[in-house]
Parts: structure tokens; sequence; C-alpha cells
């Protein structure tokens, strides 16, 4: 792979950075099936392009979005001449055209509008109130849909279009609960939980007995699976790498983030990721095995 693939909706958490890294840890042959129950962003599954694959999650928008995709309800060009429209309303008439699209939206959910609240809005953040309704404020930039910016969107929407005509793609909104007892041998599961203890919201909430449950599938499904967690940052560590996760494989890979503008808010995180296969066993290159440190428990 050259280069990471960024899909058209982001979320919090994507994991563009280290798609490398889990992708280099997959074993799938063309007869089996891809099942990510906590699709977000899809950026894992999109970048591996599988020929079988079940993308979950129990936000009904992401899921419509992808549909009308896959339907061509949305197209490129579709997408191309909203964004043109609304972008040319926006630079006119500025935050108020925003709030205008986010209430059509929490109205008449149009995956359109949903487009075009998660490109614009603050932060690139996908978040919804108790009532199912998204509540991101406005980014502050009238101009945010350039010529460029569209071009660049329409080629993100166009990869996945393209990809479910070519592929067996299915997109359904459901807990992951329901998802992962489908998986049989030679299916690969990754899971991008929410993380515990973070801020979440009304579609991505995740406690601690969330993530038992969690633990309680993956440790009796036939498939392998592949988690990402965070392992450790200066501040504190994830307690649940050693108890929760404790008797499964885990490697760790270490990179910056940024929150704000200035060199001083550069922090790094250690991502984890958890296997219940032997990684060592998996093609990885020997480049990659410097990046990596296997930490053994107990």
């Amino acid at each position: 792979m050259s280069r990471t693939y960024v899909p058209p909706i982001k979320c919090q958490g994507i994991k563009t950075k280290i798609v490398p890294l889990i992708l280099a840890n997959v074993s799938l042959n063309n007869e089996r099936t891809w099942y990510e129950p906590f699709m977000g962003s899809g950026v894992v599954g999109f970048n591996l392009r599988p020929r079988k694959a079940i993308f979950g999650d129990i936000n009904p928008h992401v899921i419509k979005f992808y549909n009308a995709l896959k339907t061509s309800a949305i197209t490129p060009g579709i997408v191309r001449e909203y964004l043109e429209k609304e972008g040319a309303n926006l630079r006119e008439r500025g935050e108020n055209h925003y709030y205008y699209i986010r209430e059509r939206f929490n109205e008449q959910h149009d995956p359109l509008d949903f487009l075009f609240l998660s490109r614009s809005c603050f932060n690139g953040m996908i978040r919804f109130n108790k009532a199912g309704c998204f509540n991101v404020p406005f980014c502050r930039k009238p101009k945010r849909f350039s010529r460029a910016y569209i071009t660049k969107v329409v080629h993100q929407v166009k990869y996945v279009w393209e990809a479910v005509r070519q592929y067996d793609w299915s997109f359904e909104c459901l807990p992951f609960h329901e998802l992962i007892p489908r998986a049989g041998p030679g299916d690969m599961i990754y899971c991008d939980p929410p993380y515990l203890g973070r801020h979440v919201d009304y579609y991505d909430s995740w406690t601690a007995t969330d993530e038992k449950l969690l633990y309680w599938y993956l440790s009796r499904t036939p498939a392998r699976f592949i988690l990402s967690t965070w392992h450790s940052n200066r501040y504190r560590k994830n307690p649940s790498l050693e108890t929760t996760w404790r008797e499964f494989h885990i490697i760790t890979k270490q990179h910056f983030y940024h929150v704000g503008a200035k060199e001083t808010n550069r922090n790094s995180v250690l991502e984890a990721l958890v296997m219940n296969f032997d990684p060592r066993c998996s093609a990885i290159t020997k480049k990659e095995h410097t990046q990596l440190r296997l930490l053994e428990f107990g």
C-alpha cells in the first residue's frame, strides 16, 4: 500500500496513522469475510479492500450514508453538485447557513447533509445529544468548500463508490454483540471500540460493562480478531491491558497527535493492538518488526 486512503466521513480516533501496522497483521483469503463491528470512519477496511466485508455501526447516519453510495442514491457526481451548491451558500451566508443545514439534517437525516456537516463542523467531530440530534458547532471557515477541497472529497467518495461495485460489502446498523457471533473460522474481525474512560456521545458511549461484554464475545470467536485500543500516554496506562486483555498477544506503536496549533500541544500516545494470534507468525516485514514492541504480561 503506497499511501493510506482517507474516507469521506471522518471521526474522532480515526486510525489513519496506524493503518499500515494493522494491515500488516491481517491474514484473510478471498473466500472469507472481514467483519468491522465498530465501523466509524471505515478507514481500516476501506484500505484493506477485502472481497467480502460486513461493516457495522450503531450510528444510523454513518450506515445510511454508505448504503446510499452502494445503491447509487449518492454518486461522486451528485456529491460534487451538492457541495458546490451548499459551499457557495456557506461562503455567502457564513455560519447561519451551517446551522440551517444542521437543523435540516436533524429533521430530515439526509446523508448528503451529514457529509456537509462532518466536513464543516468544529474539528471534524461527530457528536449527537441524547435526543439524537447532531450538535457540533461550526468550524468558522465559511470558505471551507474551495474547488480543490470539493475535488478531494469527491475522490474520497469515488473510492468507496467504486469499491462497493467491485466487492461484496454490506453496511448494517447493529451493535457489536449481534455482528461478532456471525464470524466463523478463517474470517477476520477488526474492532475499534470507543476508548474506555474518554468523553463519548449518544451514539458512542462505552462503559466497563461494554468492555467486558466485548471480551466475552471476542474470547469465544473461532475467527481471528484484532482490537485497537490505547496502551499509555504521558499521564497514565490503560489498566484493561493487564486485566481484561492480558491473555492475548499485544503489540504497540507510538505516534504523535496535535491538539491546537502550538508545538507544546504535540503529544505522544502508545497505541495497542490486541490479537488472538501470534503477530510474529503474520506477514510482517522486517521494517515493521522494528516498529513493534511485544509486551509480555504475567
